[in-house]
């Protein structure tokens, strides 16, 4: 806080456990609510007394490349540090980065490539009117254990562009390279009090960050039951809120799309990966396989022989396609959810169970096989609420409007994807699925330059794209009268 890295006030420390093996790691400061009371007062002096609101843009821009130039530099000490705080795999941590360094460098370019502000006609030349953007002020962010630098970079790269102030706090289980990236703008010369990172549980740290006077603006990305209460903390001092929360993700399949040994391969990878990279635990998952009946069958059989192939362990070595889950309680969750669906008679294709230990895949690791539970209907508890893991559920239609109808029957509404030949059906069917995010014969891929973000119990708001920079901005008028004559209302 305030270009100054400190102990907790309270002394307290955690310790930051490999999910691979449940081993310590690393260990951080364990702050709490008068951590936080001074981190924002050290982003309040910066954004009221400080040069960065009023750096120009283009200084701004040139900073954000430079941190997109640290993080190339260190992506595979990043990328490796992500897959042992998460428990991903060490391909996926190095793709993570790179996401990274795409989303500063997308908000670097998008912030010094507009124009000086909206001219508004007001029917005088004696009149210039504009509509400019300025920043909002003091950010809170708090971001989720799952992809933990990708989300804070969604949050921090846009706050700069726009020149705000932070004070963010990374989920205390996979805290690591949020702390590397608050290192990062350091070096690339960020004045000190502009980033500010309190490191600590949600109970604490969260909810004074919610709450606090002080702060212009939270974001926060996790779960809906904490997502209302940050909103709930919020309300009180009327500040404005930022929500990307769960998913329950439908993955439609028509049988058009398998109509080929191609497009059956491809439509049984892609559901493979929809639901199983970086063990199922992505808002994003596509984890409610929702295929057409006549290839049910077949199509589920195959999905099932080729999860059971999938090699789990340790992240960091060669060869694991899938790695633990990011803790025991995550694990825990995730088996109830497949006891609960086995006793509501759905049918175990694959998985199910917790693997053998290996060398790869040490006992006291939190390793759950990918599992696939056939035969499910939407009154099922795993169907309508988020698992967060290895979990695939199936379930069956035979029209088009069948299809739309299982995939909209959800109180979530973050993403979806829908599986076809025929172009025309593929637009129907899109446009009529009340997701954020609509993939059409693919799933997962997300570009810089588009909005997202969900409906429904998916969230308020919007991250990257336009509308993401928007999220840090307060619009103001300027009116100004260049010829200003008496107006004379009154007498006298």
């Amino acid at each position: 806080m305030g270009g100054e890295w400190r102990e907790a006030v309270s002394g307290e420390t955690r310790e930051v456990l490999d999910p691979a093996d449940a081993k310590p790691f690393a260990v951080v400061a364990e702050g709490d609510g008068r951590d936080v009371d001074a981190a924002v007062d050290a982003a309040r002096r910066a954004f009221d007394e400080g040069p960065w609101p009023r750096t120009p843009v283009a200084e701004r821009s040139a900073l954000l490349r430079r941190v997109a130039d640290l993080l190339v530099r260190d992506r595979e000490r990043l990328g490796l540090l992500e897959s042992r705080d998460a428990g991903k795999t060490l391909e996926e941590g190095r793709v993570d980065i790179d996401c990274v360094v795409d989303a500063f460098r997308y908000f670097a370019d998008l912030v010094v490539g507009e124009g000086g502000g909206r001219v508004v006609d007001a029917g005088s030349d004696d009149i210039h009117s504009v509509v400019v953007h300025e920043p909002i002020g003091v950010c809170s962010m708090i971001t989720p254990w799952n992809y933990p630098l990708l989300q804070a970079s969604w949050k921090i790269a846009p706050a700069l562009a726009a020149g705000n102030t932070f004070v963010v706090k990374p989920s205390e289980i996979t805290p690591l390279t949020t702390i590397a990236v608050v290192e990062l703008l350091q070096e690339a010369g960020l004045p000190d009090g502009v980033a500010n990172i309190v490191t600590g549980p949600g109970h604490t740290v969260g909810a004074r960050l919610a709450e606090h006077p002080g702060v212009d603006l939270v974001s926060f990305t996790g779960g809906l039951v904490s997502g209302i209460k940050v909103a709930q903390a919020a309300a009180v001092t009327v500040k404005k809120v930022a929500l990307e929360l769960g998913g329950k993700n439908p993955n439609v399949v028509f049988a058009d799309a398998c109509a080929t040994e191609e497009g059956f391969d491809t439509a049984v990878d892609q559901a493979l990966n929809a639901a199983f990279i970086h063990s199922g635990q992505v808002c994003s998952a596509g984890g409610r396989l929702i295929v057409e009946e006549s290839v049910r069958e077949r199509f589920v059989a195959e999905l099932a022989r080729r999860a059971g192939k999938i090699r789990l362990g340790r992240g960091t070595e060669d060869g694991v396609e899938c790695g633990p889950l990011v803790s025991e309680q995550q694990r825990e969750k995730t088996e109830a959810y497949v006891a609960s669906a086995l006793a509501e008679g759905a049918v175990l294709r694959a998985g199910g169970k917790r693997p053998e230990p290996s060398a790869e895949r040490p006992a006291t690791g939190y390793f759950y096989e990918p599992t696939v539970l056939d035969q499910c209907h939407r009154e099922m508890k795993v169907v309508r609420e988020e698992v967060f893991g290895p979990v695939l559920t199936v379930e069956t239609f035979r029209t088009e409007d069948e299809a739309v109808a299982l995939a909209n029957d959800t109180e979530y509404g973050l993403a979806g994807g829908v599986w076809t030949a025929d172009a025309g059906r593929a637009r129907r069917v899109a446009g009529r699925l009340r997701h954020g995010t609509v993939w059409i014969n693919d799933f997962h891929p997300y570009l810089p330059q588009a909005e997202w973000g969900g409906f429904g119990k998916s969230g308020v708001g919007r991250e990257l794209g336009p509308a993401g920079l928007a999220e840090y901005r307060e619009t103001k008028h300027v009116y100004q009268n260049l010829a200003p004559q008496p107006v004379r209302w009154f007498a006298g």
